[in-house]
């Protein structure tokens, strides 16, 4: 993923061996990873349990926040995409009870945004 890419906030894809290698200290037992994605700073991690936003604070990123959300605790989620000449997709995700979406990030062409919605349906709708 390019330098200018991340800067205007599309994430791209990061290999599910490389971030089980650096994050599998966050995994419990049995937990794998299914997709991660890059954000400048910032990494999420779909697992085979729940989302997990790493968010690295301040310029150097000495402070780093934890953030898991379970796919039981995920109310709704929407992608918005073109088939053509789309430059980006937007993945947005509900929080149970929230009415305005908790999470939002934008996805560089990299990025399947199908994939990223048949991990989400595949643990949400079970």
């Amino acid at each position: 993923m390019g330098l200018f890419s991340s800067l205007l906030g599309n994430a791209g894809t990061v290999n599910p061996e490389e971030l089980f290698k650096k994050y599998g200290k966050l995994l419990i037992e049995g937990e794998g990873v299914e997709l991660g994605f890059n954000l400048y700073k910032d990494v999420f991690i779909f697992t085979t349990k729940r989302l997990i936003l790493i968010d690295k604070q301040g310029l150097t990123g000495n402070k780093i926040e934890y953030k898991s959300i379970a796919y039981k605790s995920i109310s709704k989620f929407s992608i918005e995409a073109t088939d053509t000449f789309d430059l980006d997709a937007e993945l947005k995700i509900w929080v149970s009870g929230e009415q305005t979406p908790s999470i939002k990030k934008q996805f560089n062409k990299t990025v399947n945004v199908y994939d990223v919605h048949h991990v989400l349906a595949s643990y949400v709708l079970k």
